[in-house]
């Protein structure tokens, strides 16, 4: 039952992620800003690398690769992980909705559609999407339960 839970949150966030997504391709022009608040902005542009647009110089059937291989391990990762590490598994789910999300641009468009723009009137951070929110947050989520495994193993003696 666990295992339907976790799926409705990779297919989930999935179909999330492109949804948005594709209300960006066909609602705003490419490099289009739209300020939300004096420190958020939708912003249109494209990923054509990994995280920050590292690695776009790879090319996209590398990147296609390096992304399949990482959903694997993920998956691999959470097969392995313990029933009662929720917040792991979670975390996994949202990992692998994340990573399928960019891959689906990636192989159907060539370039990661990204639209968050947090900024200042001298800074700005990276253009990012949901589906990035959902591969940082799960990450976070299982980094979290290692923390908290790792405690309950020096309450108790363990190593």
């Amino acid at each position: 039952m666990m295992r339907l839970g976790y799926l409705a949150i990779v297919v989930g966030g999935v179909v999330l992620d492109q949804w948005i997504k594709r209300l960006v391709e066909s609602g705003m022009a490419l490099y289009e800003r739209i300020e939300l608040l004096p420190f958020l902005a939708l912003f249109h542009t494209r990923n054509f690398g990994i995280a920050f647009s590292l690695f776009a110089d790879l090319g996209d059937t590398a990147l296609v690769v390096v992304t399949s291989a990482v959903i694997l391990f993920v998956l691999w990762l959470a097969a392995r992980s313990d029933a009662d590490q929720l917040a792991a598994r979670f975390g996994f789910a949202l990992i692998v909705a994340g990573a399928l999300g960019n891959l689906i641009d990636r192989v159907w468009l060539g370039y990661v559609v990204d639209y968050v723009l947090f900024h200042t009137p001298v800074w700005s951070f990276a253009v990012f999407n949901l589906a990035d929110v959902m591969i940082t947050l799960g990450a976070g989520l299982v980094i979290l339960q290692e923390i908290l495994l790792w405690r309950r193993q020096r309450r108790s003696g363990g190593s």
